[in-house]
């Protein structure tokens, strides 16, 4: 699919989101590859601050602010207004955080697209409730540290594998998508973009503020994310078609997490549970997708 990335920006600089915020990085990804036919519906989260209140707004869209709960229902209403009116053209994009995402918006996010209401449902991931002080939602990874998993209890269960959980209602399109990767972010979004129904976008947004890393090291992070199988790149289509996107180099966990402030506590004896169950997940994915495994466990 041939990349057609727009030269001008949809976004404004001078906003008040943190340096290195890496969901402002993936929102100005996001608007270069869709354009100005975007409506944009954000529910609570970091992004009503950054985006602010019209006429100040951050962005060169219309944006529709709303409750946290109801970024799917919101998003399958202005999907209806602009259908009644004729508009086929424009692209209704709902752009929630995790805590809008996978746990108080997702029974909205589940009616919505279990009726394949037509449109593209972007959950930029920093894996806690950053806006309101870094509390853990149930993308916080095992082993995080946050104010309430603090010390020596940190979070001791696993992620929620939000984009299996849509996959499950067979939408036409899910997919994974990293900052760090912003050739294949582009090519995801502009590809959910010429399907019809409901689409669903998981991006991968480093958090300076609630990981306790440099403002710079934002990118690199979510690389290394990759690097070490922690956030795969892959697409399904209609809920059975899997297309891993790109193989990593299989770094060791320990690489990912020594970066970051927020798994310092972590013992050897952590990271080694940690490894495998990040082993596991990247096997059942490579399962899924077809990829033969060698008997050393590399890919054949």
């Amino acid at each position: 699919m041939e990349l057609n990335v727009l030269d001008r920006d949809y976004m404004c600089s001078g906003h008040v989101g943190c340096p290195g915020c890496g969901a402002a990085i993936a929102m100005r990804f996001l608007l270069k590859a869709l354009g100005e036919k975007t409506m944009m519906v954000i529910p609570a989260c970091c992004w009503s601050i950054i985006a602010g209140p019209y006429p100040q707004s951050t962005l060169k869209v219309p944006v529709l602010h709303t409750a946290f709960e109801t970024g799917g229902a919101v998003a399958s209403g202005l999907r209806a207004a602009l259908d009644t009116k004729g508009d086929t053209e424009t692209t209704v994009v709902t752009w929630a955080g995790d805590g809008g995402t996978f746990d108080i918006g997702f029974q909205a996010l589940s009616g919505a697209v279990e009726r394949n209401e037509d449109f593209i449902y972007v959950c930029y991931d920093n894996e806690a409730y950053m806006n309101t002080g870094v509390q853990r939602s149930s993308s916080t990874p095992y082993g995080a540290w946050t104010t309430t998993t603090p010390g020596q209890e940190w979070k001791r269960l696993r992620k929620k594998n939000i984009v299996e959980a849509l996959v499950a209602h067979r939408i036409p399109y899910a997919a994974t998508a990293s900052i760090a990767f912003p050739e294949d972010l582009v090519r995801k979004v502009q590809k959910a973009k010429s399907i019809k129904g409901s689409r669903f976008l998981h991006i991968y947004a480093s958090c300076p503020t609630g990981w306790r890393i440099p403002s710079e090291m934002s990118i690199k992070i979510a690389r290394m994310a990759v690097q070490t199988n922690i956030f795969p790149l892959y697409e399904v289509e209609n809920g059975v078609r899997y297309t891993i996107n790109y193989m990593p180099k299989g770094y060791l966990v320990r690489e990912y997490f020594k970066l970051q402030g927020r798994f310092k506590h972590l013992t050897d004896d952590d990271l080694e549970q940690i490894q495998e169950m990040v082993n596991e997940d990247w096997e059942l994915l490579l399962r899924k997708a077809g990829v033969a495994m060698s008997a050393a466990g590399t890919v054949a």
